[in-house]
This record gives structure tokens, C-alpha cells and sequence, in this order.
């Protein structure tokens, strides 16, 4: 690990001046990619602004029938929250099936979907309830956010505060994982809403994706035999030592039907 300058600020304007003011800035939430990568020396930031010392950015809330969700909760507080587990059980369930215990202690909902890890759980059911991320500045909706691996619509320091999702009719997730991190090979989120089906894809692309023929299948019938026939371009999935993109491309079809016979 490289030498840093290491701040806590109080506030989020106090952390977004001191990230414009670094040279090489960069926001810790719960770090379990951050810290990794610098140890091994693949990011070498000059300052590290940790975001830990201010309130107000973690937590679970009702807003009406919909719930926010603050970008420094942890995955654990996720999972047990009587709030969310009534208004949406999916998503429960989804941050209950990341990594172990301990990164569910201490990883972060923002932090998970400021990354934009392509095997990552969050941005599954980010884009697949249709959410709002709601940063410093503005309101980015789902299908804005994720634009490619790691990479997302946040501009150079902007902060994200929280998650507003809606309330769906009905959701499931299901995910294959890697045995060893728990990271998604794939996972399914599929999610019946006010506006139509929506069907998310982690861990299969280079980043989290919705699928448009399994959405018009599901919205002409929803039932595991409407997605008998479909299968996803390889040419567009990963392949790793994990997995071929062949076998990705089925998963992603086996995952759906399985999301689907959990929702029926």
C-alpha cells in the first residue's frame, strides 16, 4: 500500500471539498473493494475521505408506500429490516445472500452501487425495482446509472445519499454464486410493477443489464413456459475461469425461470 492522506469529515460538503481539493481523491464507505486494491497496490489514491463520521447517511426509512434507503447502511441492516423485509422482501433477501457476515457488516448499499462491480448484488435490484439514486446534486434513475464495468452517470466528486425504491407488486431475485466469494456467476431480479415487468441481470455482462425479450415474454405471460426458447447473445457475456460466456448465457435463462416459478 502506497503512503495517503487519510480524512473523516462531519459533512458532506466538508467531504466533497476535501475530494476536489486532492489530487487524486477518492470516498471510503465500507471498502472492502477499496482498501483490497490498494494493499495490492492497484489504486494508489492520495487521499482516502472516509465517510463513516456523518449522520444521516445510513438508515431505513418509509416514505409513503415506497422506502429510502441511506447510502452508508450496511447490507446486514438491509437484510433485517423490518421495513424492508414488508415492503420489499426481494430486497431483503438479495442483501442477506451477499458475500459472509463480515462484509455484510461493514459493506455498504451506496458503496456497492457506486462501484458498479458486474457480479456485484445491489444493481440487480437497483435496476430491476426501477430505483431512484439520489446523490448531492440530482436524481439519476436506474436505467441512467449503470453505464459499463465500474463505471457509472456519477460526475467527478458527486456523492450519493440515497436509494429511493418503489414499492413493487411483487419481486423475486435468484443467483448462482461463485462458491468461494459469493459473487453473482448470475443473478435474476425480476420485479412486477406499476409500469410493466423488469428484469435485471448482474454477473453475467460487463455490467448489469435488463433483458427486453424476457420482459415482453413475461408481459405476454407470465409463466416459466414463456421463456422456454430464449436465450441471451453470448457475444455480449463474460468468460472468466469462473465460467464461459456459453454457460452464462444459459444461466441467465435458468435463473429467470427460477425467479419466476419463486414469484408464482
Amino acid at each position: 500500500m502506497y503512503d495517503f492522506n487519510y480524512h473523516k469529515p462531519g459533512s458532506v460538503d466538508e467531504a466533497i471539498q476535501l475530494f476536489l481539493g486532492a489530487q487524486d481523491g477518492v470516498y471510503l464507505a465500507g471498502g472492502h473493494t477499496l482498501l483490497p486494491s490498494m494493499k495490492q497496490r492497484l489504486a494508489a489514491p492520495t487521499d482516502v475521505i472516509d465517510l463513516a463520521g456523518i449522520e444521516g447517511l445510513s438508515g431505513v426509512k418509509s416514505v409513503g408506500s415506497d422506502i429510502e434507503i441511506g447510502a452508508l447502511t450496511a447490507h446486514d441492516e438491509v437484510a433485517n429490516s423490518p421495513v424492508v423485509q414488508s415492503v420489499i422482501p426481494a430486497l431483503a433477501e438479495l442483501a442477506s445472500l451477499i458475500g459472509d457476515a463480515q462484509v455484510r457488516n461493514r459493506g455498504t448499499i451506496g458503496g456497492s452501487v457506486a462501484n458498479s462491480d458486474p457480479a456485484a448484488d445491489y444493481p440487480a435490484g437497483v435496476l430491476g425495482l426501477g430505483a431512484e439514486i439520489i446523490t448531492n446534486k440530482r436524481s439519476i434513475t436506474a436505467d441512467d446509472f449503470f453505464t459499463a464495468m465500474f463505471e457509472t452517470a456519477l460526475e467527478e466528486g458527486e456523492l450519493i445519499i440515497k436509494i429511493k425504491f418503489l414499492r413493487p407488486k411483487a419481486a423475486a431475485y435468484v443467483k448462482f454464486p461463485n462458491p468461494a466469494s459469493r459473487y453473482a456467476t448470475v443473478g435474476v431480479f425480476i420485479a412486477r410493477t406499476g409500469s410493466g415487468i423488469r428484469v435485471a441481470i448482474t454477473g453475467a455482462a460487463p455490467s448489469v443489464f435488463r433483458s427486453t425479450d424476457m420482459e415482453e415474454a413475461l408481459t405476454r405471460d407470465f409463466s416459466v413456459e414463456a421463456l422456454e426458447g430464449i436465450r441471451l447473445d453470448d457475444g455480449e457475456m463474460n468468460s472468466d475461469l469462473h465460467a464461459t460466456a456459453e454457460y452464462r448465457a444459459h444461466l441467465c435463462t435458468v435463473m429467470a425461470k427460477r425467479a419466476v416459478r419463486k414469484l408464482l
